[in-house]
């Protein structure tokens, strides 16, 4: 038969579930913070893939009439069917991945023209989360240095 002390035993002391409830909130944090670094990523890995596209759609818009879309037109040109394009060179035109509209400039502060994602913070210039991300960026990327 159990003694009186050890039937008290048989739960856990208000100390022990402290414990048990500080340790779980610790690596929560923990891990949402690895999580917003992975989903901040992904985010600007998705609109250097979007911006990408459209510059390739560009080159293509260039190569048959002779000239850039005009910042009237926009990148909205590109995804609107024509005599020229009857399937459109893009299939639509999406926002960047924080819901933004992407920008167009004709003639772009180096190239002929500039597509720009203004990032988390949805301004120009910043750095890390609200980092812009442009096309002069990716085409520097792509050519290699003289």
């Amino acid at each position: 038969m159990p003694s009186p002390k050890s039937r008290f035993r048989l739960a856990f002391t208000l100390v022990e579930l402290m414990v048990v409830l500080v340790i779980l909130a610790l690596l929560s944090g923990v891990v949402t913070v690895s999580v917003q670094t992975y989903l901040l990523r992904s985010k600007q890995s998705v609109a250097k893939i979007e911006i990408s596209k459209m510059m390739q759609a560009i080159d293509v818009f260039y190569a048959t009439m002779n000239r850039y879309p005009t910042n009237a037109e926009g990148l909205a040109i590109l995804a609107t069917k024509s005599d020229e394009f009857p399937d459109a060179l893009l299939k639509s035109l999406s926002n960047d991945p924080w819901g933004n509209p992407y920008e167009y400039r004709s003639p772009g502060v180096v190239d002929d023209f500039e597509i720009l994602c203004f990032g988390n913070d949805r301004r120009e210039g910043g750095t890390g989360k609200d980092k812009d991300i442009t096309s002069m960026e990716l085409s520097r990327a792509r050519k290699p240095a003289p």
